[in-house]
């Protein structure tokens, strides 16, 4: 199999934009709550502090970016390679993975 550079740079941003989505990203938020429970702790000046911790296996697979972020390179790589036309899709994400490293650096 040979890809070149600039389709190896659309599937790594396609991929980096799509991991995020999944352990970021407030639109899945519904997908990621049954498996995320809140904990809530009280600091020494009567502070609440609360945080989400992984439920289960699945809890920890999608919020763990760095294993979504494998199954989200395996999924771009198949859109790449069996999808007609999925390179458009693959553009997208791309463009809106790299869009959101330069927001980033700009915020900073």
């Amino acid at each position: 199999m040979d890809i070149g550079w600039f389709d190896l740079l659309i599937l790594i941003f396609a991929s980096f934009r799509f991991t995020h989505l999944i352990v970021d990203d407030l639109i899945f938020e519904w997908a990621r709550q049954p498996f995320l429970k809140v904990v809530t702790t009280m600091d020494n000046n009567g502070y609440k502090e609360e945080w989400l911790e992984p439920e289960g296996m699945i809890g920890e697979l999608i919020s763990c970016q760095w294993c979504v972020g494998v199954w989200s390179a395996l999924l771009m790589t198949g859109i790449y390679l069996v999808v007609p036309y999925g390179e458009v899709a693959l553009l997208v994400l791309a463009i809106a993975g790299l869009q959101s490293i330069i927001y980033e650096w700009s915020e900073r």
